[in-house]
Protein backbone atom coordinates (compact mmCIF):
# COMPACT_ATOMS: atom_id res chain seq x y z
CA UNK A 1 0.00 0.00 0.00
CA UNK A 2 1.82 3.12 -1.22
CA UNK A 3 1.77 6.17 1.01
CA UNK A 4 3.93 9.12 1.97
CA UNK A 5 6.23 8.22 4.87
CA UNK A 6 8.56 11.22 4.94
CA UNK A 7 8.76 14.08 7.47
CA UNK A 8 5.25 15.47 7.84
CA UNK A 9 5.98 18.70 9.68
CA UNK A 10 8.44 19.82 7.00
CA UNK A 11 5.73 19.41 4.38
CA UNK A 12 3.36 21.55 6.44
CA UNK A 13 5.99 24.27 6.94
CA UNK A 14 6.96 24.27 3.27
CA UNK A 15 3.33 24.72 2.16
CA UNK A 16 2.40 26.88 5.19
CA UNK A 17 -0.64 24.71 5.94
CA UNK A 18 -1.16 22.12 8.68
CA UNK A 19 -1.48 19.41 6.05
CA UNK A 20 -1.99 16.46 8.38
CA UNK A 21 -4.19 18.39 10.85
CA UNK A 22 -2.25 17.23 13.89
CA UNK A 23 -1.40 19.19 17.03
CA UNK A 24 2.34 18.90 16.54
CA UNK A 25 2.15 20.40 13.06
CA UNK A 26 0.01 23.32 14.22
CA UNK A 27 2.28 24.08 17.18
CA UNK A 28 5.35 24.17 14.96
CA UNK A 29 3.64 26.32 12.33
CA UNK A 30 2.70 28.80 15.05
CA UNK A 31 6.28 28.82 16.36
CA UNK A 32 8.08 28.74 13.00
CA UNK A 33 5.85 30.31 10.33
CA UNK A 34 8.50 30.05 7.62
CA UNK A 35 9.82 27.28 5.35
CA UNK A 36 12.27 24.70 6.74
CA UNK A 37 15.97 24.75 6.01
CA UNK A 38 18.96 27.03 6.55
CA UNK A 39 17.49 29.88 4.52
CA UNK A 40 13.90 29.50 5.61
CA UNK A 41 13.83 32.83 7.44
CA UNK A 42 15.48 34.73 4.60
CA UNK A 43 13.36 36.88 2.32
CA UNK A 44 12.78 35.06 -0.91
CA UNK A 45 11.89 36.16 -4.39
CA UNK A 46 8.28 36.53 -5.38
CA UNK A 47 7.11 32.95 -6.17
CA UNK A 48 6.48 32.21 -9.81
CA UNK A 49 3.03 31.39 -11.18
CA UNK A 50 4.17 27.82 -11.76
CA UNK A 51 5.36 27.43 -8.16
CA UNK A 52 2.06 28.70 -6.78
CA UNK A 53 0.13 26.25 -8.96
CA UNK A 54 2.45 23.39 -8.02
CA UNK A 55 2.05 24.12 -4.31
CA UNK A 56 -1.75 23.93 -4.60
CA UNK A 57 -1.44 20.51 -6.22
CA UNK A 58 0.97 19.38 -3.50
CA UNK A 59 -1.45 20.56 -0.80
CA UNK A 60 -4.28 18.47 -2.24
CA UNK A 61 -2.03 15.42 -2.68
CA UNK A 62 -0.72 15.47 0.88
CA UNK A 63 -4.03 16.37 2.52
CA UNK A 64 -5.77 13.35 1.00
CA UNK A 65 -2.74 11.04 1.04
CA UNK A 66 -2.65 10.49 -2.72
CA UNK A 67 0.53 9.83 -4.70
CA UNK A 68 1.39 11.51 -8.00
CA UNK A 69 0.14 8.83 -10.38
CA UNK A 70 -3.15 8.42 -8.49
CA UNK A 71 -3.66 12.16 -8.46
CA UNK A 72 -2.94 12.48 -12.17
CA UNK A 73 -5.42 9.68 -12.97
CA UNK A 74 -8.08 11.37 -10.82
CA UNK A 75 -7.54 14.64 -12.67
CA UNK A 76 -7.94 12.92 -16.04
CA UNK A 77 -11.18 11.36 -14.81
CA UNK A 78 -12.37 14.74 -13.53
CA UNK A 79 -11.85 16.30 -16.97
CA UNK A 80 -14.10 13.66 -18.53
CA UNK A 81 -16.99 14.35 -16.15
CA UNK A 82 -19.61 17.02 -16.62
CA UNK A 83 -19.22 20.18 -14.57
CA UNK A 84 -16.22 22.14 -13.32
CA UNK A 85 -13.05 20.05 -13.46
CA UNK A 86 -11.55 21.38 -10.22
CA UNK A 87 -14.73 20.76 -8.25
CA UNK A 88 -15.04 17.27 -9.76
CA UNK A 89 -11.50 16.52 -8.59
CA UNK A 90 -12.12 17.64 -5.01
CA UNK A 91 -15.43 15.76 -4.92
CA UNK A 92 -13.75 12.49 -5.87
CA UNK A 93 -11.06 13.04 -3.24
CA UNK A 94 -13.75 13.66 -0.60
CA UNK A 95 -15.50 10.44 -1.61
CA UNK A 96 -12.50 8.33 -0.57
CA UNK A 97 -13.40 5.88 2.17
CA UNK A 98 -10.54 6.97 4.42
CA UNK A 99 -11.74 10.57 4.13
CA UNK A 100 -15.27 9.51 5.11
CA UNK A 101 -13.85 7.79 8.20
CA UNK A 102 -12.01 11.00 9.02
CA UNK A 103 -15.04 13.22 8.41
CA UNK A 104 -17.20 10.97 10.59
CA UNK A 105 -14.90 11.68 13.54
CA UNK A 106 -13.57 8.13 13.92
CA UNK A 107 -9.97 9.22 13.34
CA UNK A 108 -8.02 12.25 14.47
CA UNK A 109 -6.17 12.51 11.15
CA UNK A 110 -6.59 11.17 7.63
CA UNK A 111 -3.49 8.94 7.94
CA UNK A 112 -5.07 7.38 11.03
CA UNK A 113 -8.35 6.92 9.11
CA UNK A 114 -6.39 5.27 6.29
CA UNK A 115 -4.92 2.86 8.83
CA UNK A 116 -8.36 1.98 10.22
CA UNK A 117 -9.66 1.22 6.73
CA UNK A 118 -6.55 -0.77 5.80
CA UNK A 119 -6.97 -2.91 8.92
CA UNK A 120 -10.49 -3.84 7.86
CA UNK A 121 -12.35 -1.96 10.59
CA UNK A 122 -14.77 -0.24 8.20
CA UNK A 123 -17.76 -1.64 6.34
CA UNK A 124 -19.70 -0.21 3.40
CA UNK A 125 -23.30 -1.37 3.15
CA UNK A 126 -22.48 -4.21 5.53
CA UNK A 127 -19.44 -5.48 3.62
CA UNK A 128 -15.86 -5.15 4.82
CA UNK A 129 -13.82 -2.79 2.64
CA UNK A 130 -10.09 -2.39 3.30
CA UNK A 131 -9.22 -0.13 0.35
CA UNK A 132 -8.69 3.48 1.52
CA UNK A 133 -9.24 4.86 -2.00
CA UNK A 134 -12.64 3.12 -2.33
CA UNK A 135 -15.08 5.77 -3.53
CA UNK A 136 -18.40 5.96 -1.72
CA UNK A 137 -21.61 6.83 -3.54
CA UNK A 138 -24.84 8.54 -2.62
CA UNK A 139 -26.86 6.34 -0.28
CA UNK A 140 -23.91 4.26 0.94
CA UNK A 141 -23.93 3.42 4.65
CA UNK A 142 -20.46 3.31 6.20
CA UNK A 143 -20.09 1.65 9.61
CA UNK A 144 -17.45 0.46 12.04
CA UNK A 145 -17.27 -3.26 12.78
CA UNK A 146 -17.75 -4.68 16.27
CA UNK A 147 -14.03 -4.75 17.02
CA UNK A 148 -13.63 -1.08 16.11
CA UNK A 149 -16.59 -0.02 18.24
CA UNK A 150 -14.77 -1.32 21.30
CA UNK A 151 -11.43 0.29 20.53
CA UNK A 152 -10.36 2.93 23.04
CA UNK A 153 -8.72 5.15 20.42
CA UNK A 154 -11.91 5.37 18.34
CA UNK A 155 -14.13 5.99 21.36
CA UNK A 156 -11.68 8.66 22.51
CA UNK A 157 -11.79 10.34 19.09
CA UNK A 158 -15.60 10.33 19.06
CA UNK A 159 -15.72 11.85 22.55
CA UNK A 160 -13.02 14.49 22.16
CA UNK A 161 -12.73 15.59 18.53
CA UNK A 162 -14.64 18.80 17.97
CA UNK A 163 -15.02 18.54 14.21
CA UNK A 164 -18.19 19.53 12.40
CA UNK A 165 -19.66 16.74 10.26
CA UNK A 166 -20.16 17.99 6.68
CA UNK A 167 -23.71 18.34 5.43
CA UNK A 168 -23.26 15.59 2.84
CA UNK A 169 -22.78 13.04 5.63
CA UNK A 170 -25.28 11.97 8.27
CA UNK A 171 -23.84 10.35 11.39
CA UNK A 172 -25.97 8.01 13.53
CA UNK A 173 -25.90 4.89 15.69
CA UNK A 174 -24.07 6.73 18.50
CA UNK A 175 -21.49 7.97 16.01
CA UNK A 176 -20.58 4.54 14.62
CA UNK A 177 -22.45 4.96 11.33
CA UNK A 178 -22.17 7.52 8.53
CA UNK A 179 -24.62 7.71 5.64
CA UNK A 180 -23.74 9.50 2.39
CA UNK A 181 -26.76 11.78 1.98
CA UNK A 182 -25.47 13.34 -1.24
CA UNK A 183 -22.25 13.84 -3.13
CA UNK A 184 -20.30 16.79 -1.70
CA UNK A 185 -20.41 20.20 -3.36
CA UNK A 186 -17.52 22.67 -3.31
CA UNK A 187 -19.12 24.74 -0.56
CA UNK A 188 -19.18 21.63 1.67
CA UNK A 189 -15.46 20.84 1.21
CA UNK A 190 -13.41 22.80 3.72
CA UNK A 191 -9.87 22.20 2.48
CA UNK A 192 -7.41 25.10 1.94
CA UNK A 193 -6.91 24.33 -1.74
CA UNK A 194 -7.50 26.58 -4.76
CA UNK A 195 -8.48 23.89 -7.22
CA UNK A 196 -8.53 26.22 -10.23
CA UNK A 197 -4.76 26.62 -9.93
CA UNK A 198 -4.41 22.83 -10.13
CA UNK A 199 -6.45 22.83 -13.32
CA UNK A 200 -4.24 25.58 -14.75
CA UNK A 201 -1.12 23.58 -13.84
CA UNK A 202 -2.31 20.45 -15.65
CA UNK A 203 -3.54 22.51 -18.60
CA UNK A 204 -0.05 23.76 -19.48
Amino acid sequence: MARYTGPKVKISRRLNVNIFENDKGQRLLDRKPYPPGEHGRARRRQPSEYLIQLQEKQKAKYIYGVLEKQFSNLYKEATRQQGVTGENLLRMLEQRLDNVAFRAGWASTRPQARQFVGHGLVKVNGKRVDIPSYRVRKGDVVTLNDKARGMIVIRHNLDTIDRRTPDWLEVGDDGFQATVRELPTRSQIDVPVREQLIVELYSK
